[in-house]
């Protein structure tokens, strides 16, 4: 049987498809890259970005267009890397280091069976313990130890920098992956209603989030019962936009040191705004993959209920026929 070979056209088609795609990737990796470093914080004298967007772009990108595109990344890594400082033997690493962390993010996705739909428990589960705070052990970690190697930062203060570092990469894949799988595969348009509703939570947010984030007084809490009704009515689309619209808010008062994060340390800022991004961005994933998964359940039990109900008004039709008529049973003595 003789191989079937792809012509010219179609190879040079797929070709050109797949640098476009590299080259999109790349460039949406440096765009999140300058996005993350107009805000930083300084722990030990290390720099880092509290959230650190390019690696939820790295997850989702490879998520959606499979991993053949990882030269995007590197070269998106690269491209950050030469806008902040001069590119050296040991900067190859960080690529390195930064490349393979997504990639075994999607790798361990892969394995568990994840769905980008992020419709049931299991997926949102899967992305917080795989995809950020297990997979980004590998960037910050290969990091931090250049740092240390190239006696850019004491060894006493590895730890530390090492938590912000893992912290800041694990937030970009919590809040910023889930919304770019959203967009992704965004088909549904809201009714009227829905979008009154939803224009109305909006504008709620943007009154009440820049006030609990740069209030004097400790009001935080405020924002969590915006969370769960945009989880509520909106799901997983609703809550997480919300949840990344606050933590861009909490990201802004915190390197301004106003709000709840005034008169505090360097330390205790880092501490008090990556706990609030974290228990904030794993309330909304998981109550909205909760949310889902039951809605999606009880639908299956409608649609079960309903097919059972028509297969027994088939049996009961059935039954009622009358019998066929037997001539030979006519007068017969039973």
């Amino acid at each position: 049987m003789a191989a079937v070979v792809g012509t010219p056209e179609s190879e040079l088609r797929r070709t050109a498809l797949y640098a476009v795609q590299v080259l999109a990737v790349a460039v949406c990796y440096y765009g999140a890259g300058r996005l993350g470093l107009m805000r930083q914080l300084t722990v030990e004298g290390a720099v880092f970005t509290p959230i650190w967007p390019p690696t939820g772009v790295a997850v989702a990108c490879l998520l959606i267009f499979g991993l053949r595109v990882w030269p995007g990344i590197s070269l998106g890594v690269l491209l950050v890397l030469l806008t902040i400082t001069t590119l050296r033997p040991l900067g190859l690493v960080t690529v390195v280091g930064n490349t393979l962390a997504p990639v075994c993010a999607c790798l361990m996705l892969r394995k568990v069976g994840f769905r980008t739909d992020l419709a049931r428990l299991r997926d949102g589960l899967a992305l917080v313990f795989l995809g950020a705070l297990t997979a980004m052990l590998i960037s910050s970690g290969i990091g931090v130890g250049l740092l240390v190697y190239g006696d850019r930062l004491d060894a006493d203060s590895f730890w530390p920098v090492f938590l912000a570092w893992w912290v800041g990469d694990a937030m970009g894949v919590l809040i910023v992956t889930p919304v770019l799988l959203l967009l992704h595969r965004a088909q549904r348009a809201l009714h009227l209603a829905r979008w009154k509703e939803a224009v109305g939570l909006a504008l709620i947010c943007l009154a009440v989030v820049p006030l609990a984030t740069r209030s004097p007084v400790s009001v935080l809490f405020l924002v969590y019962p915006l969370l769960i009704w945009a989880a509520l009515r909106f799901e997983l689309a609703g809550s997480m936009l919300c949840a990344l619209f606050t933590s861009v808010m909490a990201t802004l008062a915190a390197t301004d040191h106003v709000g709840p994060f005034a008169r505090l340390t360097r330390v205790e800022v880092m501490v008090k705004l990556q706990a609030f991004n974290g228990t904030m961005a794993l309330t909304a994933l998981l109550l909205s993959a909760v949310i889902m998964e039951q809605r999606n359940t009880r639908r299956s039990v409608e649609s079960a209920c309903q097919e059972l109900v028509e297969v027994l008004e088939h049996l009961t039709a059935g039954d009622n026929r009358p019998a066929p008529y037997d001539p030979l049973s006519y007068g017969r003595d039973d």
